[in-house]
């Protein structure tokens, strides 16, 4: 049976053919390896036609030009050669169309990433619409690689070396204007008139061009010597070794650069290659892996109820932050209750301060601003909760006040008004204890800041209905979150795992290990902070608050060292009072942060560093395995993909290592097992691996199904 190709080829009544992109049977465009006998066969069609004056690539799917490659090509590669076979097929397709001689336009609406913009790059010229969903990207590095066909290359010819370098390290998206001015796009029009606006564009003939000014002194061997130099040790302070991709992506930069664009190319479907079989792709694939399938999962099997808008209780850092995603990314009308007017206005100030970075920006106009502002409103009373589908709490955690909300939301909103409560520690079964309707009662955590933190908690009690879980799931995806549905019990999931993790870091502190000494140990296992800075971020008195609530549910493992209380009875709360642990400087000063000694003091120690960071970091990090183990277990999660998204996309686990349990696989369960006992010999019971993990020591067990082992490349005839 023939294959419908994703290429189809019309000619315009201008002369210009127009090539449209549409993946059967796909919302999103990819690039799969199939399709390279496809593109040869339009590209052998365009060169059989005389009088054509000009190529149009534009995309058939409403909302997307190409969003990259499909990463499963590579999933199915076993072998480092055959990896880079896949490079060398992708730069020989964008060398086939750089080749034609009639000019080529890329017209492109929504996004345009990876091998989409890699093909964009190897048109002649490129247009993009000015939509708000138009972006254009090299994302390869997220997944631990480099762009494969042709994008080292083409990248840093077309925009200068620094820009290009800049944004194949950082994955970055491009927004439309931002594109424009750094000359990725030569055009930004209305999507109304794209197609005819590349085609006119196709018309005016092959671009001669030239870089900006700094871009081609950068491009001097001088300068060209010290912007690597400065980028890679830029690159290496920020990653800390732990991402070969980066250095790689220099190199390869590098190689086209000063050797030539053959060589060029070489290098990069070489590293291609081999980063593809390197265990930290194989981690950030698992990853992307795990976070695209959660995206479907609905939570529940019930179907969702419609929610048209929400309200918020409570104005402060977390009611704003909800209140701003609801309006901003779910663009559902939103209703602040708060007991004062100052509540309300600050709440409004999160969103106004969001809405304004975009202007500043240009990615949005002020009208646009006003618009989306409207979208939210607040008072004192519950005027206009009658008409809310959900209503989320996000008041101070006592359970007290919190079952007053259930209460209050229960006699004002309608009688279907499902009730989410933003709490980070308390029972949602003891908050829903005295409703009339608890099957409408369900937690609903969000990290802070909200707008930036991507995960959020969906935490039914036993008497929540499948209902009211799948609306609320539905509702945080629409917020732009990833939920995970978690158990009801102390601390959930990613503050029960979080809690030992920083306790073991504050024992070392206590046992007179430095404090930069310890964050740099956990910085350099790849998190994004060190546990010590993490509670000046979080709070010293919020980081701590959940400890006893934990104490108390599970018993002395989660006790925390008692000269703790010596720094909360200091009045140290961390940044937002500039007493923690580390010395902040004045607003509007440049000096960095540096530890306060006068911590020392108030514990009664003298720092000094006994352990090693590798050491320290054991410590820290066995603790928060032992603890997602049990976890699972126990039930709170239901599956080791969501608890290794909730730990990546929650407390920043180190993504190159694929969440808890993707880690314990690589370390085995009978090396975990003999390491945390080493552990409790020496620092006492709260190391004492769980009966699961004895179980799977015992029998070789995984958490995940073993993935096929790479081979080595087969050696050179």
């Amino acid at each position: 049976m023939e294959t419908t190709s994703a290429f189809r080829m019309t000619v315009r009544p201008d002369n210009v053919a127009v090539i449209t992109i549409d993946v059967p049977g796909e919302k999103m465009n990819t690039l799969q390896a199939a399709f390279g006998e496809q593109v040869r066969a339009i590209l052998r069609e365009l060169k059989s036609r005389s009088g054509l004056e000009g190529v149009v690539f534009i995309s058939g799917k409403p909302d997307n030009f190409i969003a990259g490659a499909d990463i499963n090509m590579i999933a199915a590669c076993q072998r480092a050669d055959e990896a880079e076979a896949l490079a060398r097929q992708g730069q020989q397709i964008m060398n086939d169309i750089a080749g034609l001689g009639i000019p080529v336009v890329a017209a492109i609406h929504g996004p345009c990433l990876g091998g989409g913009l890699e093909l964009a790059l190897a048109c002649h010229r490129r247009i993009c619409s000015d939509d708000g969903k138009t972006a254009l990207g090299l994302p390869e590095v997220q997944l631990g690689l480099l762009p494969g066909s042709g994008g080292t290359q083409r990248l840093p010819r077309l925009i200068g070396l620094s820009r290009a370098l800049e944004m194949i390290l950082t994955g970055k998206h491009i927004r439309p204007r931002q594109a424009l001015k750094m000359g990725l796009v030569d055009d930004v029009v209305p999507v109304s008139i794209l197609a005819d606006a590349a085609a006119a564009l196709a018309k005016k003939g092959k671009p001669s061009r030239s870089l900006p000014l700094a871009e081609r002194i950068m491009a001097g061997p001088l300068a060209r010597s010290l912007l690597f130099s400065v980028v890679s040790r830029k690159t290496e302070q920020k990653t800390r070794g732990n991402y070969p991709a980066t250095a790689r992506i220099i190199e390869v930069v590098k190689t086209g650069i000063s050797q030539g664009s053959g060589n060029g190319y070489a290098a990069e479907a070489r590293a291609f290659g081999e980063l593809a079989m390197s265990p930290q792709s194989a981690a950030l694939r698992g990853i992307f892996f795990a976070s695209t399938e959660l995206k479907k999962d609905p939570g529940s099997d019930a179907p969702p109820l419609p929610v048209q808008s929400v309200g918020i209780l409570g104005g402060g850092l977390m009611g704003g932050g909800i209140a701003a995603v609801t309006a901003l990314k779910a663009g559902l009308p939103v209703r602040i209750k708060d007991i004062n007017s100052a509540g309300i206005n600050h709440a409004l100030r999160y969103s106004w301060d969001l809405l304004s970075r975009k202007v500043q920006r240009r990615h949005i106009n002020a009208a646009q601003r006003a618009r989306e502002m409207a979208l939210i409103s607040g008072a004192t009373d519950y005027r206009g909760f009658a008409r809310r589908d959900v209503v989320i709490e996000a008041v101070f955690e006592d359970l007290a006040l919190k079952q007053q909300m259930v209460d209050e939301v229960e006699q004002f909103a309608a009688p279907h008004t499902l009730f989410a409560s933003n709490t980070s520690s308390l029972p949602i079964g003891e908050i829903a204890a005295r409703a009339r309707r608890p099957e409408q009662v369900i937690g609903l955590h969000y990290f802070s800041p909200v707008d930036k933190m991507p995960l959020v908690e969906v935490i039914p009690h036993t008497g929540t209905s499948a209902e009211t879980i799948s609306t609320i799931v539905r509702l945080a995806k629409s917020q732009g979150k990833t939920p995970i549905v978690v158990g009801d019990s102390a601390g959930f999931y990613v503050n029960r795992i979080l809690a030992p993790y920083v306790n073991e870091a504050l024992r070392c502190l206590v046992e007179g290990e430095p404090i930069e000494h310890i964050d740099d140990a956990l910085l350099d296992f790849g998190f994004p902070v060190g546990p010590i800075q993490l509670l000046d971020e979080v709070g010293i008195d919020v980081g701590t608050k959940i400890i006893p609530i934990l104490e108390q549910a599970y018993g002395p493992r989660f006790t925390a060292p008692t000269a703790v209380a010596a720094i909360l009875n200091d009045d140290r709360k961390g940044r937002k009072n500039n007493r923690g642990f580390y010395l902040y400087p004045a607003k509007g000063r440049k000096s960095k942060k540096r530890p306060d000694e006068a911590i020392y003091s108030l514990l009664g120690v003298a720092p000094k560093a006994h352990l090693s960071g590798e050491q320290i970091a054991r410590r820290c990090v066995m603790m928060m395995l032992n603890e997602a183990v049990r976890c699972l277990d126990e039930g709170v999660v239901r599956s080791v993909r969501d608890g290794d998204i909730g730990a990546v996309f929650g407390i920043g686990f180190p993504p190159f290592r694929g969440g808890p349990f993707r880690y314990l696989d690589v370390l085995g369960a009978r090396e975990a097992v003999a390491e945390l006992q080493q552990l409790a010999a020496r620092y006492g019971e709260r190391f004492a691996p769980c009966e699961r993990l004895l179980a799977m020591a015992q029998s070789g067990e995984h958490f995940w199904p073993p993935a096929p082992q790479p081979v080595a490349a087969k050696p050179a005839q």
